[in-house]
């Protein structure tokens, strides 16, 4: 599956962004979908999953409470809003897909990622 992550950009902070991926090749309610972000000189951590029909979502410890992932399985795609952000939330944002059940916040558990989208915060 091929994944294209879009929506990132500059914004300030306090300000909300949704980010969207597009999903083409094979079929898509056949994934778990991710997105993890990966700040300079940081490792690439995970920010949230959503499970293979939007019943069931999963958030890191970071984000939790200032984001929503949701997906539109008619449109192959699958968000990630985030409110009220932070300076430190700056990183490039990724998609990504599990053809695991339960795939959580392992990164080697998904199978294909997005190229990314940077957003940047400024305070």
């Amino acid at each position: 599956v091929q994944l294209q992550a879009s929506g990132g950009g500059l914004v300030q902070a306090g300000d909300s962004l949704r980010l969207s991926c597009a999903a083409s090749g094979r079929t898509f309610t056949s994934y778990v979908m991710g997105w993890f972000r990966q700040a300079p000189g940081k490792e690439r951590e995970f920010v949230a999953a959503i499970s293979r029909n939007g019943g069931r979502t999963f958030y890191g410890d970071s984000v939790k409470g200032r984001t929503t992932i949701s997906r539109d399985n008619a449109k192959n795609t699958v968000y990630l809003q985030i409110n009220t952000l932070k300076p430190e939330d700056t990183a490039v944002f990724y998609c990504a897909a599990s053809s695991s059940s339960i795939p959580g916040s392992r990164e080697n558990a998904y199978d294909y990622w997005g190229q990314g989208t940077q957003v940047t915060v400024s305070s």
